[in-house]
């Protein structure tokens, strides 16, 4: 393992083997990553209140372990489980291709491809998220004065930069320096990379020097990286 986000993607890609077979053909939603309790009930609570069931793996309690098989959708929370999502997809799962919830575009963008798979009409999904997006609005309305047309740079850490970058500079309007991201995974990244200016620059893997280097030139108003740095 070379990023502490590995760590997860391990331990869940080596729980799917013994997943239990799905003997429904309807369809099922699953949600895939570790979430915190409270975020794993907002989500719950708004796929139950557009019609959808929905479980969550890893699941809450050990014992009560979802289903998987070939009726099997599933959304991934987390964007660095890349071996989870092929080790499901040998199951016979199925991918629905969506930016992660991060912000609110990606978040109602991530919602909605479930909703599309699963024939949410428009107007219920509308009703559903309108609240809690304009919540989301509001709250990110009070922090974008202090981002705005500031500059940030990534040093690769978690695989979490691409989605992060995509947030800021599309609804903080942040300027990205660099997106550096110990891992490119360009199939589970399409979305993302889509929402991001043309031109950014991505950098894939590290070499410390050279990141430092262009980081000092770059000066950055903003830094992230891992604790090593």
């Amino acid at each position: 393992e070379t990023t502490f986000t590995q760590g997860e993607d391990a331990c869940l890609a080596a729980m799917v083997p013994g997943l239990p077979t799905s003997a429904d053909t309807a369809p099922a939603l699953m949600v895939v990553g570790t979430l915190a309790d409270v975020v794993e009930d907002q989500m719950r609570s708004l796929f139950e209140r557009m019609g959808l069931q929905v479980n969550f793996f890893p699941p809450r309690n050990s014992q009560a372990l979802p289903e998987v098989g070939p009726d099997t959708v599933f959304l991934l929370a987390q964007p660095f489980l890349a071996d989870t999502s092929l080790s499901l997809e040998a199951r016979g799962a199925q991918r629905l291709p969506a930016p992660f919830p991060l912000g609110v575009e990606g978040t109602t963008a991530w919602l909605q491809a479930a909703a599309s798979a699963f024939g949410v009409s428009a107007p219920l999904f509308e009703q559903v998220t309108a609240a809690p997006r304009q919540r989301a609005q509001t709250a990110l309305a009070r922090q974008q004065p202090l981002l705005e047309g500031k500059k940030i740079f990534f040093f690769p850490d978690s695989q979490l930069e691409i989605p992060l970058a995509r947030f800021l500079q599309r609804e903080m309007g942040m300027e990205l320096a660099e997106i550096g991201t110990p891992y490119l995974h360009r199939k589970l990244m399409a979305e993302e990379l889509a929402l991001l200016p043309s031109g950014s620059r991505i950098t894939e893997g590290q070499h410390v020097e050279n990141q430092l280097d262009r980081c000092h030139a770059a000066s950055p108003d903003l830094v992230v990286c891992g604790l090593g740095l």
